[in-house]
Formats: structure tokens, sequence, C-alpha cells
């Protein structure tokens, strides 16, 4: 259990003093010029920018790490994915190249951002110039001053559901998971059955071990939103540790389906599985694909050990 245990720890990566790795993007076909948010998944950061008429997108000066890059498409939806930033996967100029197809968009995500911005018109102005503040203090790696912006903001607008979420994120990235439950429990009593902060509690229950109880709300965000690779992991992260394998499998691979590299590396629950299961060559493969995907991330040394030991046999 140990191995897949990994994947619930607390991601704290030390960003580079100078940060020189870029994404550079593009989304095929081009739909004009669109939204791009880039959100770091294992640690506190925010940025965003738009394409330009021929969909491309460039995120510069970043440090090593999993980052969450959500493309908001008009008339089509929400394209999220995950991208690994590694020296390992850059070019010789640093850049991290990458394409999102405009037709894998989820019209699901983008009809709850309608819905979101009907709700956030409610929300004084003056709040969401400060949960605007928390996003720019992340892109310059603030945290604190982020949780401040957050904090009057809420001050103005206790109901801001977005901003309990995101102090939520911050909570959990810095390994604070009983704070986090707390935030994310909040803005729940405002906003009952919001995707996002229920799939970030149930991430954090995941976190606190309390799998029956997780188990409700990975349920629940897997059904609601079928297309989401976070909801299908961590309900299949949740079923691995209640001992139920066969669920467990199935939800996983459908996580990496949808996003290969996720950052919750559904790989190293399923090389755990096949390897309980005698499957020796299948637990290989998926310590391959991880490492292949994620060569510096903090459970790559881990995952090379593993590999050579299945291998040795």
């Amino acid at each position: 259990m140990w191995r897949a245990a990994l994947l619930l720890a607390a991601l704290l990566s030390r960003a580079a003093k100078e940060p020189a790795l870029e994404i550079r993007g593009r989304i095929e076909p081009a739909a004009g010029m669109t939204t791009v948010v880039l959100r770091g998944a294992e640690f506190p950061y925010a940025a965003e920018t738009r394409s330009d008429a021929a969909g491309r997108f460039r995120f510069a000066r970043l440090a090593p790490g999993a980052y969450t890059v959500i493309a908001y498409v008009p008339g089509a939806g929400e394209i999220r994915r995950t991208v690994v930033v590694s020296r390992a996967l850059a070019d010789a100029k640093g850049r991290i190249t990458i394409v999102l197809s405009a037709e894998a968009a989820s019209p699901g995500a983008i009809r709850e951002r309608a819905v979101v911005s009907v709700r956030e018109l409610a929300i004084p102005e003056r709040a969401l110039q400060e949960y605007s503040r928390a996003e720019k203090s992340l892109g310059r790696r603030d945290i604190e001053g982020a949780k401040r912006h957050l904090a009057r903001a809420l001050e103005i607008a206790p109901k801001f559901v977005a901003a309990w979420n995101y102090l939520g994120t911050i909570a959990y990235q810095s390994g604070e998971y009983e704070q986090a439950e707390k935030y994310f429990r909040t803005a729940l009593e405002h906003e009952p059955g919001a995707f996002t902060p229920a799939v970030n509690l149930g991430g954090t229950l995941l976190s606190l071990r309390r799998f029956e109880e997780a188990l409700k709300y990975n349920q629940y965000c897997a059904a609601e939103r079928p297309d989401d690779a976070l909801a299908n992991s961590q309900l299949g992260q949740n079923y691995f540790f209640l001992g139920d394998f066969e669920q467990a499998l199935e939800y996983l691979e459908k996580a990496k389906r949808i996003d290969p590299a996720h950052f919750s590396q559904p790989q190293l629950v399923l090389a755990e599985i096949h390897e309980r299961r005698g499957e020796r060559s299948r637990a290989i493969a998926e310590l391959k694909d991880f490492l292949a995907r994620h060569p510096e991330s903090q459970n790559a040394e881990a995952a090379r050990r593993w590999l050579a030991e299945l291998q040795g046999r």
C-alpha cells in the first residue's frame, strides 16, 4: 500500500531560483481568441492568457512540476489537460509543446462555468477584484498574499464559493488537509452539489484516509462529470483503498485514457493492483509509462526502484 499512498502525500515542488521553462501550446482547430488558464496541480500557482487567432498560447518562466491547462473554447466547452513541465521533457530551449484538441472539449464543464458566472453576478465587484488579486499573487508565487486577498474577498462576500474553494485548494496543496476540508465544506454549504469543491473534498478525505466517507463524494463527482480525469482517478483510488480492485481498475484506466499524464498519477495504483494480482508484465508497463510521463516527479525515484525490483525477478 505504501507505493499507492505516495499519491496521497502533499507534493510541494521546489521552484528554481530562476525558472526558465515554458509551455507553448496550440488549440486545434483554432477557435479564435480563447481564454487559457494555467494552475499548479501540485503547488499553488495561477496564470491566465489569451490565445491568438490561430489558437497559439504561451506560459513562460515556469518552475518544474505538474500543471493543469484549461482552455475555455467558445461554443464548444472546456479543455482540461495535465502538462508536466520538466527539463527532461523540454527541448533545448526549455519549451514544452502541447496541442489541445477542441473536439475533446467538455460541454458539461462549460455549463457549470455559465452557472458560476450567473451566480457571481451577485458577488460585489470589490470581492471579485480581491479574487483577481489573489490569482495574480499566486502568479508571483506569493501564497500568503493570495490568502490575504481571498480572506478580504470573503469579508465582503461570505457566500463567495469560488473563494472558499480557492482557500481550500491552497491549504490542500500546502499539506493542511484538515483546514482544506473546512474550506471545501463551507463552499458546499453555500452551493450544495457544486462540482469543484465536491471533487476537492473527495480528494481531501482520501488524503485523510477517511475512505468510506470520501466514497460518496467521489461517486457523485464521477457520475456528475464522467469525462473528468480527476473525478475518475479519485474514485478509482477510493475503490483501491476499500479493496475493490475491479472497480478501481475501471475508473483508473478511464482517468488515464482521458488524461494520460494526469497529476494524480493513476499508473502507480494500477501497477500496485497488477503486481498484487501476479500480473508482473502489466505492472512493469504501468511503471514505464509513469516514468516516461513524470521523469522528475517526487515519486520517480521510488518508481525506478520498484521497476528494477520487478524486472529483476
